[in-house]
Formats: structure tokens, sequence, C-alpha cells
């Protein structure tokens, strides 16, 4: 009677660390905090915790998730900000899928690393980093992202590393997703210092 009691205990206790977390926790976390293994796993045998992605797990009493990998992100690195392919992704500005999740984190941060979802970390400095980001909510989580203006010039910026056609098919699409604002495009690629190379297809985009 007492070890059940005591295994009850045990089972609320970790729930409540649970809610605590915004519902989501890892189990390396757990442990850290005293919690064994054996209850962990017990109380995602009885459903009451469920594997987000590698490590992560999540109440199941939540609502079920949007995007379970951008969740990981948004709440393993809540200082980072989508960016590039990812950023287009959630701005339905492109027609691939990306092959991981790009970050953008402050030139002294620690790039982010992950087992799963694959992340790929850029280092941003002053207002490269700042500017331009938007907050969304993930399932209650917090979200940064660039807005599109920002991704646009971002994407110009690393068109050697993208791939020049990425930035072509965003700049198409750009006009079809959103109201367009090509000063405002302008103005984030002269703070990522491509103003002058990207100001022809600026030009092009708003007689077209």
């Amino acid at each position: 009677m007492t070890q059940a009691k005591s295994s009850n205990t045990a089972s609320t206790d970790l729930v409540a660390l649970f809610r605590a977390h915004g519902g989501q926790l890892r189990l390396s976390e757990a442990l850290a905090r005293g919690v064994s293994r054996y209850q962990f796993y017990k109380l995602r045998d009885q459903g009451v915790i469920e594997r987000v992605s590698r490590g992560t797990y999540r109440l199941t009493e939540l609502p079920r998730v949007s995007d379970p990998d951008l969740l990981v992100v948004a709440t393993r690195f809540p200082k980072a900000v989508l960016c590039l392919v990812s950023a287009l992704a959630w701005h339905d500005m492109t027609t691939q899928i990306p092959r991981r999740i790009d970050l953008a984190v402050a030139r002294n941060a620690r790039l982010p690393k992950l087992d799963y979802p694959p992340v790929r970390g850029y280092r941003f400095s002053g207002r490269r980093f700042t500017s331009g980001v938007e907050m969304h909510s993930l399932d209650g989580t917090s979200l940064r992202v660039y807005c599109p203006e920002k991704t646009l010039a971002d994407c110009f910026a690393y068109r050697n590393t993208l791939g020049m056609d990425v930035f072509l098919e965003a700049i198409r699409l750009y006009p079809k997703r959103h109201r367009p604002d090509y000063p405002r495009v302008l103005e984030y690629a002269t703070i990522c210092r491509v103003g002058k190379g990207i100001r022809p297809y600026l030009e092009v985009a708003s007689d077209a």
C-alpha cells in the first residue's frame, strides 16, 4: 500500500513537472531533476505522455501538435529565429520541402544542435539578427520567425549556399502570398549588405 502510494505520488509529481514546462519535457531534463527512468517510461506506457521526437515527450492531455518538429525547436531554442528556407516554408514562399530546420542565433550564441529534428544554425550579428523578427504562436508556444521581407533579403545574401533558384522562386511567390512591400525588402537587404545586388530583382518584381 505504501509502495503504491509512493508510486502514485511520483507520477503526480512528474505530471506536475511536465505542466510546469508547458506540457513538454525532455527525458534528460527529467532525469536531472531526480525522476527515474522507470517512472518516466511508466507514464509513457500508461498513455499519460507520448514521444514527440527523440528524447522529447509531451502530455497526451494537450491538444494535438500541428508541427512536432517546429514545436521541439521552439521549446529548446526560444531565442533562435526561424530563417532562410524554413522561414520561406512558414510564409508559403517556396515549393521546397526543407530537409532541416534553419535557425538564426546571435553572433556570440552557441549554434543549435539536435539529434532530431535536424537543424542548421547560422550566426547573424547586430541588426541582421534583431531586425524583422515576428512572434508567432505554435500550439501555445512562442516561435520567432523572420518576416517575409527579411527572409527574402537573407535568401539573397545566402544565394551561393542555397542556390539562386530558391531566391527567384521566393520573390515570384511573394506577391501571390503576401501584400508586397519591396522598399522594405530593400531596407532589410541593405542591413544584410546586399542592397545593391538585390535592387535590380526588386525593380523587375515591382514592375511585373
